[in-house]
């Protein structure tokens, strides 16, 4: 047996050194490949995603436009240094969507939901608006992203192609957003960055952007704050020089079931708390006497007082109140350019606090036969500072402050409020202003042509309402041997026209005889008229004989209107009224101003104002654009006609000039 031994020894030896096999050993722990990065962490601006979710069919079945749902999530993120304050995205919508729905967002234009969003629309935050950065948060998410979901219909795309948005971009200013990138074919991203040629204040203690120009602003500024209701007071200040405002118009959303108790120097057009009765601010306000309240109109329509409510301890005695609702040009009267008002606010639950304050949104303006305005939202400014009303040397500032910018706009479908005819001394016709110049109803569309264009008409037809030319009409084009269409033209239907008569050209100058008619039922008091022409004419005005004239510069341009206003006791523009004749009682007399404008030539030698030199490129009217005529008037060739249209006009000048007195 000791032989043994050594054997066993040596076996065990070998299996003691001897190295397993590779089915023996453990299996490997491979690393996980490293995921890929998302185009989010890689960015360090703004990032913004439109990320399609779902869609589906939906009813009536139609092969040519067949509607689909459409559920989306549009995201921004805050990667950058500095918050982002009163964030706005640019969401380029192509397939004819219909925006039913987005979750903590509104459009900034004021527009309510559902909407047409076919041609791109402009997002903003509510009633979150700021991203704060990762700085500032620790990296908090839920303070730097904004996730809005967004749920409408659009048209023709049909699963499984993905409707997604031409363009996502950010537009609050200084920001500059490559062109997107499809991530995947649901996926549409992009990373916006700072504009280097734009210097930022980078410091994380400012708190309120800078206010904002613009051709209208509103100010909202809370005065006194209370835990179930404030004291807000509402300006809105006209800073455009040919914009206007009259009989005006102010609407907006409240969001957060308030309700306006009390106001002065303006009121809601309906009286009425029976939405909060049956409301739940009923179940809040179980103590309050609805009686008392104004409105609880979701949205409420706010108008001016009148000038006789000015010093009405109750309903007035603000300052800036009380005018109508007109709101003047600083050019004519500064005191005039601003209208405020204040409204006490009743707010809910949860915002029983003294701090939780919101102002309302989609603001909109709108006066009488005044320009269209697009306001953006409430924006956190600092606060404004008024005069103690102790009278001590000190100001008092709001509570809290938002600034409403509203600006004109000239939108492509929107209908003029007023006209323009053109004459001349060398043609014995009225180029009248165009069929349908202000629109026509379907009614009146049936009786008369809206494509056909307008007949010429004697001088003494532009006196006439349009329902009273057609005899007059109808004997001067036969008179002129011009073939008549039927059926014959429909009217221009607008309220106000203005004649641009071209009365003299001689040598050293040239003179341009105006009349303003209003032919509709609302009087214009310190009414308004600008011309815009080519800059060889405007060099050789020299003045207008019966308007206070004098040139303007506006739009970036250097004298290049004439503004123009009546003179004291000439500055209202009456509406039309009935024929004063017993004899002509079925004839309706419109309103009328009128001056002569002249020009001279010692600056324009070669101006030929027989043609388009001597002729408006642009007329406004108390801030509203005027249509013009698509013709001009053409030299008729004999002297006689020319004689008698001269003859007619000084007339014309006199007869009106014995009305007006």
């Amino acid at each position: 047996m000791g032989f043994l031994l050594p054997i066993f020894f040596g076996v065990l030896l070998l299996l003691t050194v001897t190295p397993p096999s590779i089915s023996q050993l453990p299996p490997t722990i491979m690393a996980p490949a490293p995921a890929p990065t998302s185009p989010a962490d890689l960015c360090n601006g703004i990032f913004l995603s439109y990320a399609f979710i779902l869609g589906r069919k939906i009813p009536p079945n139609d092969t040519t436009d067949q509607p689909y749902r459409f559920e989306s999530v549009l995201t921004v993120l805050n990667n950058g240094r500095e918050e982002l304050k009163e964030w706005r995205v640019f969401v380029g919508f192509q397939h004819n969507e219909i925006l039913i729905s987005a979750t903590d967002a509104l459009i900034v234009n004021g527009t309510e939901l559902p909407a047409l969003v076919g041609n791109g629309t402009i997002l903003g935050g509510y009633p979150v608006s700021d991203l704060k950065t990762a700085i500032q948060t620790a990296g908090d998410l839920k303070q730097m992203t904004a996730e809005i979901e967004l749920v409408g219909t659009q048209f023709m795309v049909a699963p499984p192609a993905i409707p997604l948005p031409s363009n996502i971009s950010l537009v609050n200013d200084g920001w500059l957003c490559p062109v997107p990138t499809l991530q995947s074919k649901r996926e549409l991203t992009t990373c916006c960055t700072r504009d280097a040629n734009i210097t930022v204040n980078t410091t994380i203690t400012t708190k309120f952007l800078p206010r904002q120009p613009g051709d209208l602003t509103i100010m909202y500024d809370v005065i006194r704050a209370y835990d179930q209701n404030y004291l807000t007071e509402v300006t809105m200040e006209n800073h455009n020089p040919l914009g206007r405002l009259d009989h005006w118009e102010l609407s907006f959303d409240w969001m957060r079931d308030e309700f306006i108790q009390k106001m002065q120097g303006a009121y809601p057009t309906v009286v009425d708390a029976t939405k909060c009765i049956f409301g739940p601010q009923s179940l809040i306000y179980t103590g309050l006497d609805f009686a008392d309240v104004l409105t609880c109109e979701r949205r409420p329509i706010i108008i001016d007082l009148p000038p006789t409510k000015k010093d009405d301890t109750t309903l007035g005695n603000i300052p800036s109140c009380c005018r109508n609702g007109t709101i003047l040009p600083r050019i004519m009267d500064p005191s005039k350019s601003v209208s405020v008002f204040t409204m006490q606010v009743a707010k809910m639950p949860p915002d029983f606090n003294r701090s939780a304050l919101f102002p309302p949104q989609n603001w909109r303006i709108k006066g009488t036969l005044n320009p269209d305005y697009s306001c953006g939202p409430p924006v956190r400014v600092s606060p404004t500072f008024y005069p103690d009303p102790s009278g001590m040397p000190t100001n008092k500032s709001s509570f809290a402050s938002w600034q409403i910018v509203c600006n004109i706009t000239q939108a492509k479908t929107e209908i003029p409020k007023c006209c323009v005819s053109f004459s001349a001394f060398f043609n014995d016709s009225i180029i009248p202003c165009n069929t349908c110049a202000c629109g026509c109803v379907s009614e009146t569309r049936r009786t008369c042509s809206a494509e056909s264009p307008p007949l010429l008409i004697p001088p003494e037809a532009l006196l006439l309402p349009f329902e009273n030319r057609t005899a007059l009409t109808l004997a001067w084009n036969a008179l002129k041997h011009k073939t008549l269409p039927n059926p014959m033209p429909c009217g221009d239907n607008c309220g106000v026209s203005i004649n641009w008569h071209m009365a003299s050209d001689y040598r050293g100058g040239w003179t341009v005889r105006i009349t303003i008619f209003n032919w509709g039922e609302i009087d214009f008091p310190n009414w308004f008229l600008a011309v815009q022409m080519k800059k060889p004419a405007l060099l050789g005005f020299e003045k207008a004989y019966s308007f206070n004239a004098s040139l303007l510069s506006v739009d970036g341009g250097v004298n290049n209107t004439i503004f123009m206003e009546g003179l004291p006791g000439l500055d209202y523009l009456v509406a039309e009224a009935d024929e004063k004749d017993p004899k002509k009682k079925n004839v309706r007399i419109p309103g009328k101003q009128q001056s002569v404008i002249q020009f001279s030539k010692k600056l324009t030698p070669g101006i030929n104002v027989a043609e388009r030199d001597g002729f408006p490129a642009k007329v406004i009217f108390n801030g509203e654009e005027c249509l013009l005529p698509d013709l001009l008037p053409m030299a008729s060739g004999g002297r006689r006609n020319g004689a008698i249209t001269v003859l007619f006009f000084i007339t014309f000048y006199v007869a009106t000039f014995m009305i007006l007195l």
